[in-house]
């Protein structure tokens, strides 16, 4: 369910958070990242975002948005190793795609026990999760 809720235009944009549980989105996500999500944002090309399964309806998946094509949304994880993405279900209607994704967060691995370790994991945990252009037109020349 969404967090937050925030106006602008006169339209409701809520926020969540959204576990990552597979390595389809491997190397930008790993098993066990957070992403803060905007629900109803806009989509373009090389978004991360998270949809409903067109298969399972009840199962949530994050992946790269590729393209616009007939039908819907192109979809593919960063890994090319998983193919659970548009290459086996096809183009995703819009109605499936849920939220978009803004910030992961990366939980501590382990115990911290030093202050440059703290730091470290500090430095790198927060990342924004960017539209990757370059990364959206390489996925659709395949």
């Amino acid at each position: 369910m969404p967090e937050q809720v925030q106006e602008r235009g006169g339209v409701l944009r809520a926020f969540g958070l959204a576990e990552v549980y597979n390595p389809s989105m491997v190397p930008t996500l790993q098993p066990g990242d957070q992403l803060v999500v905007q629900y109803g944002a806009a989509v373009r090309p090389g978004d991360v975002v998270v949809l409903r399964h067109p298969f399972r309806q009840d199962l949530l998946i994050v992946k790269r948005v590729v393209e616009r094509r007939d039908g819907g949304w192109w979809v593919r994880g960063d890994n090319p190793y998983v193919e659970n993405d548009s290459r086996e279900f096809g183009t995703v209607p819009d109605e499936l795609v849920i939220a978009r994704a803004w910030l992961r967060v990366r939980p501590p691995r382990g115990v911290q026990r030093s202050p440059r370790a703290v730091l470290s994991w500090a430095l790198s945990a927060v990342r924004s999760v960017r539209a990757d252009r370059s990364l959206s037109r390489r996925l659709r020349a395949r």
